[in-house]
Formats: C-alpha cells, structure tokens, sequence
C-alpha cells in the first residue's frame, strides 16, 4: 500500500512539465510584459491624478487664502466707509443744530424787534392821542383853553410820565403842570 500514495512519474508526467515550461515561457515573454505595462501605465496615471489634485488643492488654499485676504480688505473699507459716514452724520447733525439755531435766534431777534417796533408806534400813537386828551381834560378841569403850542412841553412831559408807567417822574411833572396852569 505504501506504493500506491506515491504517484511514481512516468513519461507522460515529464511531458506535463515540459508542456507547463513551455506554456510559463510563453507567458513570461508575451503576457506579463503587457500586463505589467498596463499596470505601469495605470501607476503613472494614478500619481499624475495624484499630482493634479495636490496642485489643485495648493491652488486652492492659495485661492481661500486670497479670497479671505479680500474680504478683510473689503471688510476694513466697510469699517472705514461706516465711520466716515457717521462722522458726516455728526458734523451734518452739528451744522443743522448750529443753523437751526441761527435762525432761531434770527427770528426771536427779529420778533423781539417787530414788537419793540410796535410797542413804540403804539406808544407814540397813544402819546398823541393822549397829548390832546390831556388838554381836552385839562380845558374841562381849568375851565379855560390851553394853548397846546404854548404848553407843549408841560404836555409832552405829562404823557411821558403817564406813558412812562410807575417810577417816572409823574408826581414831580403833575406838581409842574398844576403850578404852570
């Protein structure tokens, strides 16, 4: 039985080998080359590929790179352009208070002068009219007739101090004008 596990070659096992020889040859010389071309060829495109995309993506950092830079730029003129402008809304702000004030101050100015006018036509109006009440009551208190001409500055001293108000001379022009009379 130990004959029968070993396989004993005879003629047709050296034919098999000298068949798979031949067929390893032929293998060797015609099929690995151009397998291993193929393979060569793809290695190579793959590190081109490789090589593409570390260039890509190095211009692409350098890219983001510049885009940020950019938006800082753009970013530090929007600060400059927001503080230029709130200083021109200050100064605007300043110059509409100064000039609303100016004008404020134009009109009340020009108020307090329009009624100082007024006042002062009103009181020479009344001053006149006065001067010939004055001597229309005086006629009646006297009983004789006052020559205004004549008596003019007593009368016109009287209507200053009737005019005058409290503190004018009034006693002191009544006293005259009852001793003149």
């Amino acid at each position: 039985m130990v004959s029968g596990i070993f396989i004993v070659p005879n003629g047709t096992f050296i034919v098999e080998v000298v068949a798979f020889v031949i067929v390893l040859a032929v293998v060797a010389k015609y099929a690995v080359p151009l397998v291993n071309s193929q393979l060569q060829e793809r290695q190579d495109a793959i590190a081109a590929e490789l090589a593409a995309a570390d260039e890509a993506k190095s211009e692409a950092e350098a890219q983001d790179e510049e885009r940020r830079a950019e938006l800082e730029r753009a970013r530090a003129r929007a600060r400059e352009i927001v503080e230029q402008a709130e200083h021109t809304a200050s100064r605007l702000t300043e110059d509409a208070k100064a000039r609303g004030q100016r004008e404020y101050e134009e009109r009340v100015a020009s108020a307090e002068a329009e009624v100082r006018l007024a006042r002062q036509r009103a009181l020479e109006e009344a001053a006149q009219s006065l001067g010939g009440v004055v001597v229309d009551v005086v006629e009646r208190i006297i009983g004789r007739e006052v020559d205004s001409a004549a008596h003019s500055d007593l009368i016109g001293e009287a209507v200053r101090a009737l005019v005058g108000g409290p503190g004018s001379p009034a006693g002191g022009a009544a006293s005259a004008t009852d001793g003149n009379l």
